[in-house]
């Protein structure tokens, strides 16, 4: 049997991927090497890891059952004869020496051999190439490939991993990378504190047990609290409980999220391309009139088109809504049949008597101007049709020969009803919309106004334009007609030259290409299989108006984790300089793995976690990494310079060395805390009553837990647990000074980077 891929991580992958990583195994050294010296009371963020990693399993998890339930509803069927019986069954419930039943719009799920019928093939996910190919009986029909035009039974000759689809993809899978910004940068991050913690810690720990004659338990300590400092835990967790919070939230609007990264990859786009059809239109299209030439009659053209649609293997929804509208008939028998293709843009029929019945778009059938008529039509956004007939010999490899046209074919597509608030909506959010359609540009522009699309007066014809100047085409134009799929891609491509982030929509396999071109692939419900199976998000209801929530969603996380990074590497930012200072000055290093804990838990973990959850749709325009660090490193060298200030205090004999229960340690500890908590005052700042609420309960919860463990110690427990003596009266008026210094620094420092960051936009 083929067994099929799941779209989302195994259980066991997401387990692996939140447990088995370089801040888990630094953090698990860490541990170890405070469990060999006893240090039991410094092992509490041990504690704090498992909760952070255990959050982050349990909501992937709940994310993977929600988009494993809705990817049932988006899951392609195979038509199939098994033993002369018709039926249709999963994908995976396909076997060899099954009849594949395929048509216009079908993916190949497995490996067959043509047995009846004719049919183009777009083999463009396995090749790259575009071009149709015809494939007749005999023919090998390649998994992954998809229908163009026609109709086959084909038997199955591979199944599961011997299929061609699947070898190639175990090819692709090795050389896959995660498209993410915020992935991309925490990687980074990891790799810069991964350098830095081996070589700093070693010669911080000799620097103590050789130079200052510490004992083996105060040096580990001590190089432990300096390296645990650098590590800032739980980031890359709340990176994935963001996305994968997203995921819920779009999976009850009926969104499937197939890739947990296109929500951050849309919160970045500025371009959004629609096709017309499913997406500003409802996607049910209808005959609404004919209209026929003159002397011709309607007894004349009913049996050619009637037998044309009788016979045609044609059955998108242009033929489906033709077939609603005229009766079958036998008048007429074929002998050879064209199949309708997005790059002819015409499909025809060759009766047992010589002549060809055609049907097209208007530019492929008429060389002269429409009646006035017919193209008051056109402009209004109606689709229209030409049918007529040759005794010309007609071949889909040339253009048409000379066409008695008979009749023109009106058909409408309802708008949207919620498509003009899409629009508006866009617009307002700085995202540039552009609709690209294989029809003729004056019916889709047509159809863009009453829509609401920005620019819609701005059309043009595809067929008839170069490839030299489409970045500036793309750039100019809001509405493209008559694009051919090898157009779509190329209309992608320009746009990223002009440095665009191009989000694509798509619902059939000329939409291929450009869905692989786009950062963010969208596909349709009621599109072809192989469109859904290629795109990152799949609307399942067709509804492109909650766009607008992935793209909030996606706005959410990257706007949340940007601010809430700036609190983690405030800590990372100090604790690399603090380090530096001390392996330069001899100095130990001022705080214990406990008290970094504290921070990590209140200041860095608390406020952050539930700051990820506010609805947070502002424009992104700001890099990820480059903002958080300007948001830490006025507080972290604010720090630092306190430090440097504090060195200079004891060197004259005004504070102690430091280390454990010492004034200096409750001073820095208090101090830190001070600063952090600051640090969160910018990332809630402006304040509504949640911002608000987060900042004021982490103030009043760091210097109460101080409090608190200071009380326990004295009158309940015999165990110092915090590691922190009780500040004296001289401690708090140095605290008050050094506060005041850090934030005047700090303030300094953070005016300076935002005048140098506008100097960097003026140029």
């Amino acid at each position: 049997m083929n067994k099929q891929e799941k779209i989302t991580k195994t259980t066991g992958q997401i387990l692996k991927e939140n447990l088995c990583t370089l801040f888990n195994l630094l953090n698990l050294l860490i541990a170890i090497a405070l469990a060999c010296v006893h240090a039991w009371s410094n092992l509490f963020f041990i504690l704090i890891i498992a909760l952070n990693t255990t959050i982050g399993i349990v909501q992937e998890l709940k994310a993977k059952k929600l988009v494993e339930k809705l990817s049932l509803l988006s899951m392609p069927k195979a038509d199939i004869e098994r033993n002369g019986v018709a039926m249709q069954v999963d994908i995976a419930e396909v076997c060899l020496e099954d009849i594949l039943l395929l048509e216009s719009g079908k993916q190949i799920c497995s490996d067959s051999i043509i047995q009846e019928g004719t049919v183009e093939v777009n083999e463009s996910l396995l090749t790259g190439e575009s071009d149709a190919v015809c494939k007749k009986v005999g023919d090998t029909l390649l998994s992954g490939s998809s229908i163009i035009s026609g109709k086959c039974r084909a038997k199955v000759i591979h199944v599961g991993s011997d299929n061609y689809a699947s070898q190639i993809a175990k090819e692709a899978k090795k050389s896959k990378s995660v498209h993410s910004e915020l992935v991309l940068s925490m990687r980074k991050v990891t790799k810069f504190t991964g350098f830095l913690i081996i070589p700093l810690g070693v010669l911080l720990f000799i620097e103590a047990l050789l130079l200052r004659n510490n004992d083996l338990y105060s040096a580990v300590v001590s190089t432990s609290a300096g390296l645990l400092g650098m590590l800032p835990k739980g980031l890359y967790l709340l990176i994935s409980i963001g996305l994968a919070a997203g995921v819920v939230s779009l999976s009850k609007k009926n969104v499937l999220v197939q890739d947990l990264y296109a929500l951050e990859n849309l919160a970045h786009v500025d371009v959004l391309c629609l096709d017309k059809t499913g997406t500003l239109t409802e996607g049910n299209m209808k005959v609404e009139e004919v209209i026929l030439f003159p002397h011709v009659s309607k007894e004349t053209f009913s049996p050619l088109i009637g037998s044309f649609l009788k016979h045609t293997s044609d059955n998108n929804a242009t033929f489906q809504a033709l077939n609603q509208y005229f009766s079958p008939s036998d008048a007429h028998q074929p002998a050879q049949q064209i199949p309708f293709s997005s790059d002819r843009k015409w499909s025809a029929m060759k009766w047992e008597t010589g002549e060809t019945f055609v049907i097209g778009a208007p530019e492929r059938l008429c060389t002269t101007e429409l009646p006035a008529a017919i193209q008051s039509h056109m402009q209004s956004g109606k689709r229209i049709l030409l049918a007529g007939i040759t005794k010309a010999s007609v071949d889909k490899d040339h253009p048409l020969p000379e066409i008695q046209l008979l009749a023109a074919i009106m058909i409408v597509d309802p708008i949207r009803k919620n498509a003009s608030a899409a629009m508006d909506y866009f617009r307002k959010e700085g995202v540039a919309v552009k609709i690209i359609s294989g029809d003729n540009p004056v019916t889709v522009s047509a159809i863009a106004k009453q829509a609401g699309v920005p620019g819609a007066e701005d059309y043009i014809d595809m067929s008839t334009i170069s490839d030299s100047n489409l970045e500036e085409i793309a750039e100019q134009y809001s509405v493209f007609g008559r694009v051919t799929p090898v157009q779509k891609r190329q209309l992608v491509k320009a746009l990223h030259q002009k440095h665009h982030s191009v989000a694509m929509t798509g619902d059939g396999v000329n939409d291929l290409l450009a869905l692989k071109e786009a950062d963010c692939s969208i596909a349709v419900g009621q599109g072809s299989d192989a469109a859904r199976q290629v795109a990152q998000l799949v609307l399942l209801d067709s509804d492109f108006s909650v766009l607008r929530d992935v793209l909030m969603q996606g706005r959410r996380v990257v706007n949340n984790i940007t601010k809430s990074a700036g609190v983690f590497f405030i800590k990372t930012i100090y604790s690399i300089l603090l380090c530096l200072i001390c392996l330069v000055t001899n100095t130990p290093f001022p705080f214990v793995p406990i008290q970094i804990t504290l921070i990590d838990l209140i200041i860095e973990g608390y406020p952050s976690f539930f700051a990820s959850f506010e609805p947070n749709a502002k424009k992104v325009t700001t890099r990820f990494l480059p903002e958080a660090i300007r948001r830490a490193a006025p507080n972290g060298i604010a720090i630092a310079v306190c430090f440097i200030a504090y060195l200079i205090l004891h060197a004259f004999g005004v504070m102690d060395a430091g280390g454990e229960n010492t004034q200096a340690n409750a001073l820095l500890v208090l101090l830190i805390g001070t600063v952090g908590i600051f640090g969160v005052f910018k990332m809630c700042y402006p304040f509504n009553k949640l911002r608000a609420f987060l900042f004021v309960t982490t103030g009043i919860g760091f210097y109460s837990a101080i409090a608190l463990f200071l009380y326990l110690k004295n009158h309940i427990f015999a165990q110092d647990i915090l590691k922190m003596a009780i500040p004296n009266e001289k401690t708090w008026i140095i605290f008050l000074l050094f506060a005041a210094m850090s934030i005047a620094i700090e303030r300094i420092f953070a005016l300076t980077i935002c005048k140098e960051k506008t100097k960097v936009k003026n140029v």
